[in-house]
């Protein structure tokens, strides 16, 4: 069972609507889940240790603001997504289970706090992403690039992966994060244009594609990764198209999942993809000449991405031996 308008604390004893924005909004029908999207609970020691360092350290990770249902896989391989700049983001997705409102300040000694999680975890690759920080000057840039720096000198063997905000109007942002030097930039288009309006309402979706094609271009060894959500109301046509915009932004790894509703105050869910249309999308963008493609019910941004980082860094070395 999920809640319908769960509580967060805020910075007083109060507490507030942790998505204020849809509190008064009409419930959305739900749909059956299907067989193939069933997950199993974590509870086993090692899912204990990761919550107690992530505990310990004071941080947020999205497998548990974003209700992610992979934590239990995850986390039992010490596996956990770093989210940084808090908690709140400053924008209100229709998808998105992170709480809405008014962030708290920046906390300087959170750089350190995440790199030293990492290595106590023994993270061999670590994803660092962050809420939306649109009331920043820099988007929370700066933040990025010294949580990169500061991974680095406690774990240097660690590869780092990015998955950024759009910085809408934060110019020279993308630079500052570009040269901390991360392996893997990501920024998820999330949807096809056309649902922006109703998904992803404070987002252009051309301006990420860019995004996206000017980390490339700032840094030709970077590998670039996105990823959209299925199940939202979009065709087959809009995907493809999709799908190519991303090839025509030099995009190297795409990830396609099921999007599912958090609350009956979110999104919608369509229709439950079959996995045999997730692996049909899967044969079509490798087709396009994207160096990897992850695609089912249950891929999200970060879910094996060590593993995946693996695969992209050899598809890269054979395309370079096959030039």
């Amino acid at each position: 069972m999920v809640t319908l308008i769960d509580r967060t604390p805020g910075v007083s004893e109060t507490v507030r609507p942790r998505h204020p924005e849809k509190a008064a909004k009409p419930d959305t029908p739900r749909l059956a889940k299907p067989a193939w999207l069933r997950v199993r609970a974590g509870g086993s020691k090692a899912y204990a240790e990761t919550h107690t360092i992530v505990k310990e350290n004071g941080l947020h990770t999205v497998c548990q603001e974003a209700g992610c249902p992979n934590i239990g896989e995850c986390w039992e391989k010490r596996h956990a997504t770093m989210m940084i700049m808090g908690a709140i983001c400053t924008r209100a997705c229709a998808f998105c289970n992170v709480a809405t409102g008014l962030p708290h300040a920046l906390d300087a000694a959170e750089p350190q706090r995440v790199a030293d999680a990492v290595a106590r975890l023994g993270l061999e690759h670590v994803v660092v992403t962050s809420v939306d920080r649109d009331d920043l000057a820099d988007g929370g840039a700066r933040h990025f690039a010294e949580t990169i720096t500061a991974i680095r000198r406690a774990h240097p063997s660690a590869t780092i992966e990015v998955l950024t905000p759009d910085f809408l109007r934060k110019e020279g942002a993308l630079e500052i994060v570009i040269e901390a030097r991360p392996d893997v930039f990501n920024h998820n288009l999330e949807t096809v244009p056309g649902l922006y309006p109703r998904i992803r309402p404070g987002a252009r979706y051309f301006h990420s594609l860019r995004l996206l094609q000017r980390a490339k271009e700032l840094d030709p060894e970077v590998f670039t990764k996105s990823g959209i959500m299925v199940g939202l109301g979009e065709t087959r046509d809009e995907v493809l198209q999709e799908l190519d915009d991303m090839r025509s932004a030099n995009v190297d790894f795409l990830t396609i999942g099921q999007y599912l509703q958090p609350t009956l105050k979110h999104a919608e869910v369509k229709r439950y993809v079959e996995p045999a249309e997730f692996d049909d999308l899967k044969t079509i963008g490798k087709a396009k000449g994207f160096l990897l493609v992850a695609s089912s019910p249950l891929t999200r941004s970060s879910y094996h991405a060590g593993d995946d980082f693996v695969q992209l860094r050899e598809a890269r070395r054979a395309q370079l031996r096959s030039a």
